[in-house]
């Protein structure tokens, strides 16, 4: 694959099979002057107020993906966005202009003819073409810019695919919409697309091992059972179909019982793993006892608040390897372990301090706030991790305030889903 010099790559190796050509078939000596060919914006290619020169110019106006490379590789990133699986390539079609000036009449026809043959006769670069035009020899190489000596090292012969130049027909409108784009006057011009450039990087992925087999090996046969078919619609490995508190809160608590129910979730070693990627959490959690095939309980360990997804391990029955269900989403919430309801007096300054304890810990980054009645107050200065935090309520209202503690947007617990009907907790904040 080639690296992002690739694009001014292809640039340079036309420019110089142009070039080349142009000499090969003597046009100075044809048309009485030197002929260059150059590769810049039609409105740089005559100066201002100078002579316009005999030259070809090649413009790469337009830079397209390439359809049937878009969608080749499989993704790039694994299902939480972390781990680099493979380094899909940027495929990439080139449009260029080919316009030829020349301040003789029948100058520009002569060149343009010339050009658009020497193309014609070149439809593929081959990689004996785009190592010669990008490594001169070295008695050339010292006098180029340090820019044109780094395409050298552009892996654009060594890329799978090689660059085939095919015309773009374009219409006179379409050709008349770019001439007015780059401000410069029409010169006779014939477009073409240069496919495909493939640009890849070289980070490291993660590597898969190969498959040893597909199943279970027969003793007999020495074959894998290979692909199991069944008559059921209900796959045959543990899968989980909801994941909710047990006591019907939206968010789990550091030891409530959190309840999984699916299908095939009975075994041996049966557990829960707790994944945040944001907290770089990734724990493992024993299951309560009981060995249902549609449900599993756990109780929730003291994780850092926040939304995780959970999957099952178990190893099935008959089977020597633990399994990994599907992931589903759990939200961790914080628990005011203040005794509540407590009363707090206000000072000369009709200020009151609010001291509230919580669990598990907060961490260093995470935001903490006290949502007292209907006011949103912002904690002390603190360093985590912390359980203990002072909040400061300025001109405080008498009376009892409902509370309950925010991290990272997530709220505790505050109505009592058993009570018929639902009611509020006693987690209030008497202000005298």
């Amino acid at each position: 694959m080639s690296t992002a010099l690739a694009i001014a790559g292809v640039t340079a190796v036309l420019r110089d099979l142009l070039n080349d050509g142009l000499i090969n078939h003597n046009v100075s000596g044809l048309l009485g002057s030197t002929v260059t060919v150059s590769a810049l914006p039609p409105d740089r290619v005559v100066p201002v107020n100078g002579t316009e020169s005999t030259q070809l110019n090649l413009f790469l106006h337009q830079v397209t993906f390439n359809q049937g490379w878009r969608n080749h590789a499989l993704p790039s990133r694994d299902g939480s966005g972390t781990q680099r699986l493979s380094n899909p390539p940027l495929a990439l079609d080139l449009h260029y202009l080919v316009s030829a000036y020349s301040a003789e009449e029948l100058g520009s026809e002569i060149l343009l003819g010339y050009a658009m043959q020497l193309l014609h006769e070149t439809p593929v670069l081959d990689r004996k073409a785009i190592t010669t035009a990008l490594n001169p020899s070295p008695a050339v190489d010292t006098n180029l810019p340090p820019a044109l000596r780094a395409l050298a090292d552009c892996g654009l012969a060594d890329q799978v695919e090689q660059i085939k130049i095919v015309p773009d027909p374009l219409s006179s409108e379409e050709m008349s919409k770019l001439w007015t784009a780059v401000q410069s006057h029409y010169r006779p011009t014939a477009a073409y697309v240069a496919t495909v450039v493939l640009i890849e990087s070289v980070k490291p992925t993660k590597p898969t091992l190969p498959v040893l087999s597909r199943g279970p090996v027969d003793p007999v046969t020495k074959r894998d059972q290979g692909v199991a078919v069944q008559a059921d619609l209900l796959p045959p490995y543990p899968t989980i179909q909801t994941v909710r508190p047990k006591d019907g809160q939206s968010t789990a608590v550091p030891g409530a019982t959190v309840e999984l129910t699916g299908h095939h979730l009975d075994g041996t070693g049966r557990a829960v793993v707790f994944v945040n990627d944001r907290l770089a959490v990734m724990q493992e959690v024993a299951a309560l006892a009981g060995d249902s095939p549609t449900l599993l309980e756990i109780a929730v360990p003291a994780l850092p608040v926040g939304s995780y997804h959970v999957a099952v391990k178990v190893l099935r029955p008959t089977e020597s390897q633990p399994r990994i269900s599907n992931h589903l989403g759990l939200v961790l919430g914080p628990e005011i372990t203040t005794a509540l309801p407590m009363t707090v007096a206000r000072d000369g300054s009709g200020n009151a301090s609010v001291t509230v304890t919580c669990a598990p810990d907060v961490r260093t980054g995470q935001q903490v706030s006290l949502l007292l009645g209907d006011r949103e107050l912002l904690p002390q200065a603190w360093s985590g991790p912390a359980s203990s935090f002072t909040f400061v309520v300025e001109q405080a209202p008498v009376g009892e305030h409902l509370a309950r503690l925010r991290v990272d947007g997530i709220d505790s617990p505050l109505i009592d889903l058993a009570a018929q009907p639902p009611a509020f907790f006693d987690y209030r904040v008497k202000i005298t």
